[in-house]
């Protein structure tokens, strides 16, 4: 089995570990254009210097109402691209290597950003630089304002948005591309019979909900060369009966590896409210294990990870190939420099300027 260390190469990127940074909202684009700026550039670029194979960006945004908030980041516009080449270049170079999450927020979009707005939540109202939001059936998540069911048109447009913000990412430098499939944003809203009630071809069957993810995956794939991967973030569970469940998740896997995708980032929840989820140290590296295991694919696992012990577990048990790590990199952004030291693993990428904190003991 592969250790925590060892290099991981997907198509043209090859990452130093198997750490890598999960994608976390930050909601900080304060003037609402989803242009990323310094805080962007020093929150990922302390994960690069922290010694992390992959650093996902943080849910951006293929259109303007694809946003989860008005504060979100985009790649729908040069302006945006050009801004996060900058950041690119800084990641590349500190050794990491550079990805983005593509992602559509649907129903769950435009909503109040959670912190900074004082006691507002839901539905940001138009007057307030909000918009009306769109899904696969008007069907309202708790607390939100009813989407506009998406016609064919709409549909057709969401895909073309996917493979525009791609080639877009591809230009600014980024090697990796993941498509948000999960946490109850659009493409999980049409994969889930809970939040997907259409009588067309993008509802009903199994087929028929994984319809538009396969076709953004097909289409993405087809707007970049052969070297960039591309990821699919799922999650494996919405947690509640009659819902998306993992047997589910390992079929769409497969398809979407068979369509061009590469690897797969398996996480859970997020479609329905007040759901019950039994947190735990690596609650969520069963659901990588099944996919994985079960469709034949590469998997990432998250849920919980929290010391390098646990993290090297998953890799070297064959639960997952690799670990994405959210609020520990928070807590500690150069985890992996202190994954390898408690690990005893040499590494040569600690940063020139840290060598002299390099051994707690010395």
């Amino acid at each position: 089995m592969p250790t925590l260390f060892d290099p991981l190469s997907i198509r043209g990127a090859t990452m130093r570990n198997r750490i890598w940074v999960s994608p976390m909202c930050q909601y900080s684009v304060a003037l609402h254009d989803g242009v990323p700026h310094d805080w962007h550039l020093v929150h990922l670029g302390s994960l690069a210097t922290g010694g992390a194979g992959l650093v996902l960006t943080e849910a951006t945004a293929v259109s303007p109402e694809g946003r989860i908030s008005p504060e979100d980041t985009g790649i729908w516009n040069d302006e945006q691209r050009d801004a996060w080449a900058r950041i690119v270049g800084f990641i590349r170079e500190r050794g990491a290597v550079p990805g983005i999450q593509l992602a559509h927020a649907g129903r769950k979009a435009s909503t109040w950003a959670p912190w900074g707005q004082g006691d507002r939540h839901g539905t940001v109202p138009e007057s307030a630089d909000g918009w009306r939001t769109v899904g696969p059936s008007a069907v309202a998540f708790d607390g939100y304002d009813e989407p506009l069911a998406l016609d064919a048109a709409g549909i057709d447009k969401v895909v073309d948005d996917f493979a525009a913000a791609a080639r877009r990412a591809v230009d600014a430098g980024f090697a990796v591309l993941e498509i948000h499939g999960a946490h109850g944003y659009l493409v999980h809203q049409f994969l889930s019979p809970l939040s997907n009630l259409r009588e067309d071809e993008y509802g009903g069957s199994l087929e028929n909900r994984a319809r538009l993810l396969l076709r953004i995956v097909r289409s993405v794939r087809d707007a970049v060369d052969d070297d960039i991967a591309v990821i699919v973030r799922l999650s494996a569970s919405d947690y509640a009966e009659g819902g998306w469940d993992q047997e589910q998740t390992a079929v769409v896997a497969g398809w979407a590896a068979e369509a061009g995708a590469d690897f797969f980032d398996i996480s859970s929840g997020g479609l329905v409210a007040g759901v019950r989820i039994t947190l735990g140290p690596g609650y969520q590296v069963p659901f990588a294990d099944f996919v994985k295991h079960e469709s034949e694919v590469s998997v990432g696992a998250v849920g919980l990870i929290t010391t390098p012990q646990q993290a090297a577990a998953v890799v070297e048990e064959g639960r997952a190939d690799a670990v994405l790590l959210a609020r520990e990199l928070l807590r500690d952004p150069h985890f992996p420099l202190r994954a390898a030291h408690e690990l005893g693993v040499e590494i040569d990428y600690w940063p020139g300027q840290y060598l002299r904190a390099r051994w707690p003991e010395a």
